[in-house]
């Protein structure tokens, strides 16, 4: 009579290579490699991401796709299959600080880690909080009032908040108290905005300008851009170099480089809907795009190469915090995640 063989000798242990993206929102998307991740027989494979069941979205021997559960948090994924377990793989979760937002572009955060966000509201119509601040523990406090469709945000060397209105086309600046004044006025659809070393504030009119205002409040064409369906959003690097990204119609859009004399190239194409983008400190761009079909924070180092390096839907910016993680922004809600990424110190 032969020998049954013991169940964990019939159904081989799954096991991960990698985890790619190697990071997500809740909800976000993610693909195990390695092998023996399908179903074996009848039974079918179940992952746990910090000991969180998650919903398979495709298995197979070698690939298996799965989204991230809604309260998993950053941790170890696993696949069992009957009584095999695979190894376990580190996953990096984004952690919701604030929702109940409206950001159309990047947050931006101050030297003490303190994030400024939007609530922006459909253009012409005024919200009862213009600019919310979120403490590093997720605490969210009223900022600014009565500036419609705070759209833009950005602090120049000195630690001072500008936030650009895109139904006005006027940009104010912001004192500690939350208190506003005018700063520049007649900047179109004001979209996105940016310091470089030198005081230089620029400012992206979404119909196809990008303006440079020096210290002295002159305003310059500084660039000319093809109109974006939503707005530019926009970084400079520590050598001056303006990046801008406006999502278009198409789905090889660019990220462009505009150097301190106006000169403009495609620093980078091939990206779906790009928006909000960030500096790394090695000069990578952290920027929120789809790659290859797949949408959340694309990282294109200085050589070009792309890859996505986290998951999620809805995505509209990204910062860096000094405090040593990445801030992300959804058109909803304000996440923040460690990504073992440190931004450039620009001041």
């Amino acid at each position: 009579m032969p020998r049954l063989r013991a169940q964990s000798e019939t159904v081989p242990k799954p096991r991960i290579d990698d985890v790619i993206p190697p990071a997500a929102l809740p909800g976000g998307e993610v693909e195990l490699i390695g092998a023996n991740l399908g179903p074996a027989g009848h039974t079918s494979p179940t992952v746990y991401v910090d000991g969180s069941p998650a919903h398979i979205v495709l298995s197979r021997p070698t690939r298996l796709a799965f989204k991230v559960p809604d309260l998993a948090s950053t941790g170890l994924v696993e696949v069992r299959t009957g009584s095999s377990t695979s190894n376990a793989a580190p996953i990096r979760v984004a952690h919701e600080l604030n929702e109940g937002l409206h950001p159309v572009t990047s947050p931006t955060v101050s030297r003490s880690g303190m994030v400024y966000a939007t609530i922006s509201g459909p253009r012409g119509k005024a919200t009862p909080v213009s600019v919310v601040r979120v403490s590093p523990d997720g605490r969210g406090t009223p900022f600014v009032t009565g500036i419609l469709n705070a759209t833009g945000l950005a602090f120049n060397p000195d630690g001072d908040l500008f936030v650009t209105s895109r139904a006005e086309g006027t940009v104010y600046r912001v004192d500690s108290a939350g208190e506003f004044t005018v700063y520049a006025e007649g900047m179109g659809v004001a979209t996105g905005a940016a310091f470089d070393r030198e005081g230089n504030l620029f400012v992206g009119d979404r119909s196809g300008t990008v303006f440079k205002i020096n210290s002295d409040r002159q305003i310059f064409v500084h660039a000319t851009l093809e109109p974006s369906v939503s707005a530019y959003h926009m970084a400079v690097s520590r050598k001056g170099t303006l990046f801008v990204t406006g999502p278009t119609l198409s789905s090889n859009d660019a990220i462009w480089a505009i150097e301190p004399n106006g000169d403009m190239r495609a620093w980078y194409r091939g990206l779906g809907r790009p928006q909000g983008l960030a500096i790394a400190r090695d000069g990578s761009i952290y920027v929120a795009a789809s790659l290859h079909g797949r949408r959340g924070v694309v990282r294109v180092t200085a050589t070009g190469e792309a890859s996505l390096v986290l998951s999620g839907t809805n995505i509209v910016g990204v910062a860096f915090s000094p405090l040593g993680s990445v801030v992300l922004a959804t058109n909803q809600a304000i996440y923040d995640v460690d990504l073992g990424v440190e931004g450039q110190n620009l001041f």
